[in-house]
């Protein structure tokens, strides 16, 4: 099926080597706070007012609001600017490079599908991110690496882990899977973002047909990943098992991206694709069609 390693002190076996525990960057921590493109550790959050508190030793801070996100298209990073921003911290496309950060990995979780999308392979999350790491004790410092520019030439994008507006009313008019990750209350439309942050949609509710499985449901309290036998078993009892293309989204697509890792990166789903433009689109777009109220059994 696929690789076995280690994570922390358990064997664990998933579709793929992409996740790495702390205590292996924990011994790796030289060669990430080395000039030496070959390792980069990330931290990802959408500010870094945590990252200029306390941040693991060598690692780099990415704002995703104001770094990856093109401010003007409310979209990725064009290709060129996803090159520009690697290149000048140090990140060449032969880097090892470990994402992490906070709500168990929410944005370097997005981070890491759009490396992918712009074709890095060596890419990893660090399980249980910031909170994993801060809570067990692991070495902070609040100096700022700066490591030496290098080029960085993207060879994607990869569509194929993308979904788009036509994918999804692809998905409601074939019947295929669709994975909502939100909160069962923005599911069924009684709020329209999570408590405390901006409303981004004009109406509440959900894609037609879709499946309310929350992000939270593919990780442990401490915000590792579980396991593929419990992650397979969660995905088979909504019918999903890699059969066929799976729709996963959520509000602003870092939620999803949690469920896309899992899903493809972890069950090695290869049709599994995130739908990044998420309620943000589809509740402001005119003539897409939404439900309310609860999932149908």
């Amino acid at each position: 099926m696929g690789t076995v390693y280690m994570i922390g002190c358990i064997m664990t076996e998933y579709a793929n080597d992409v996740l790495v525990s702390a205590e292996w960057v924990e011994d790796n921590l030289s060669e990430f706070e080395s000039d030496d493109p070959a390792h980069r550790l990330v931290e990802v959050d959408v500010d870094t007012e945590a990252y200029d508190e306390a941040h693991a030793p060598g690692a780099i801070g990415f704002n995703w609001e104001s770094q990856l996100q093109d401010q003007t298209t409310r979209d990725i990073l064009s290709k060129a600017d996803f090159e520009d921003l690697l290149g000048s911290h140090g990140i060449s496309e032969d880097s090892t490079v470990v994402l992490y950060g906070d709500n168990s990995n929410w944005f370097a979780a997005y981070t890491y599908w759009q490396f992918k999308y712009y074709g890095h392979d060596d890419v990893k999350l660090l399980d249980g991110g910031r909170e994993y790491w801060v809570e067990n004790d692991y070495p902070t410092t609040s100096e700022e690496p700066d490591f030496s520019a290098v080029e960085y030439d993207a060879s994607g994008p990869r569509e194929s882990i993308r979904a788009y507006r036509e994918d999804v009313e692809n998905a409601i008019e074939r019947g295929l899977p669709l994975v909502d990750v939100r909160s069962p209350e923005e599911f069924r439309g009684d709020i329209l973002a999570p408590p405390g942050l901006q409303e981004t949609a004009q109406r509440g509710g959900h894609v037609p047909g879709a499946q309310n499985i929350s992000w939270a449901a593919v990780t442990n309290d401490d915000g590792t990943f579980k396991d593929f036998d419990e992650l397979a078993e969660l995905y088979s009892d909504y019918g999903i098992d890699g059969d066929s293309t799976t729709v996963a989204y959520c509000r602003i697509g870092e939620r999803s991206s949690v469920a896309w890792f899992a899903l493809h990166e972890l069950l090695g789903y290869d049709d599994a694709i995130n739908y990044d433009g998420s309620w943000t689109e589809w509740g402001n777009l005119v003539g897409a069609p939404i439900e309310k109220g609860e999932a149908d059994d």
